[in-house]
């Protein structure tokens, strides 16, 4: 009876891409699957179907574990994840890191011991989750920041260019004194928006500003209060680049507390376009990224890799673009 090496040799193909093929899988590319069958038919070969059962040990499902379960960012990249698994036959289970590298590690290793097909991360920035996911064989992306010191595919957004895009729009729109609102230390993304603004500062010729930076977690809470920090200076900044869209609504609370208006008053932009950011008044500049464009692309280089037709991990940078509104015109004078 042929075995399915012969009928791997025969197709041209992996044993790995053999299995999915005889299984059904519809991450195989259907010319591969096709070989595969025809192969099969010319050796008479016949999968042993209790012996296969019990070879199985994946299940039709891919674990998503993200950062912040209610930041709009998060919500768009899940939803471009899951449209994609849907369609290939996969089923996808959220998880909710909160930024906690335990919380990270936590959720890796049940997708793990439930042999889940493949794991998308959006990591924390500290080595927890990834460290267990390295050499396990179960195929993973990195999502939105990489993974330190684990090779693997990433999809990644160029935010430091846009940073400094959005530091340079501050300066031209006569803004002197832009501060820079980020998130903790050590989290790529958080860092590279910093390197940006500062970088940003530099193109525009302006000096002066490296006391008008402030850390917080990724949250409204955090922001807000390093906002406070900054507007109670002797000398203020007159706007502020904000890391993410969470920490634009604790700015902006803080802006009302004080009296003060986004635009006229204190100039803001802040990344990610959330779908209530039109509707303030004014208007919230943004930085604009692909959240959706994130998650698809994930899914389909996650799906690349268990369908074993992928070569070395890759690393895919999309880019962000500013999407100038009222809160960054210092002209802006409200109805």
């Amino acid at each position: 009876m042929a075995t399915i090496n012969e009928v791997a040799d025969r197709a041209g193909v992996s044993t790995a891409t053999v299995s999915r093929a005889l299984n059904g899988k519809n991450t195989v590319d259907s010319e591969l699957a096709a070989r595969v069958l025809t192969a099969a038919e010319e050796l008479g070969y016949r999968p042993n179907g209790p012996a296969r059962n019990l070879r199985r040990q994946e299940t039709p499902v891919l674990a998503l574990i993200i950062s912040d379960v209610e930041n709009p960012f998060f919500t768009a990249i899940s939803r471009g994840v899951e449209d994609v698994a849907h369609a290939a036959g996969y089923s996808v289970v959220l998880c909710n890191s909160d930024d906690d590298a335990e919380k990270e590690r936590s959720y890796v290793s049940v997708a793990l011991e439930e042999r889940v097909a493949g794991v998308l991360l959006s990591p924390t920035g500290r080595t927890s989750g990834g460290e267990l996911l390295s050499g396990t064989g179960t195929p993973f992306v990195a999502l939105d920041r990489p993974l330190p010191g684990i090779s693997g595919d990433t999809v990644l957004v160029d935010t430091g260019s846009a940073a400094r895009d959005a530091t340079k729009y501050l300066s031209e729109q006569g803004y002197r004194r832009p501060g820079c609102i980020t998130g903790p230390a050590g989290v790529p993304t958080a860092d590279e928006r910093l390197a940006g603004y500062r970088d940003g500062l530099r193109a525009a010729g302006i000096r002066g500003c490296s006391s008008l930076v402030r850390r917080s977690e990724f949250k409204a809470a955090g922001a807000g209060r390093a906002t406070r920090s900054l507007l109670e200076l002797t000398q203020p900044p007159d706007s502020l680049l904000v890391a993410n869209n969470a920490m634009a609504l604790g700015v902006l609370e803080t802006l009302r507390e004080l009296g003060l208006r986004a635009g006229s008053d204190v100039g803001l932009v802040a990344f990610d376009d959330a779908p209530w950011a039109r509707l303030l008044d004014p208007p919230l500049s943004v930085v604009a990224q692909p959240a959706y464009d994130i998650g698809t692309v994930g899914a389909q280089l996650l799906l690349s890799r268990i369908g074993n037709e992928r070569g070395e991990p890759t690393t895919t940078t999309l880019s962000a673009h500013l999407v100038p509104r009222a809160s960054s015109d210092p002209r802006w004078k409200p109805f």
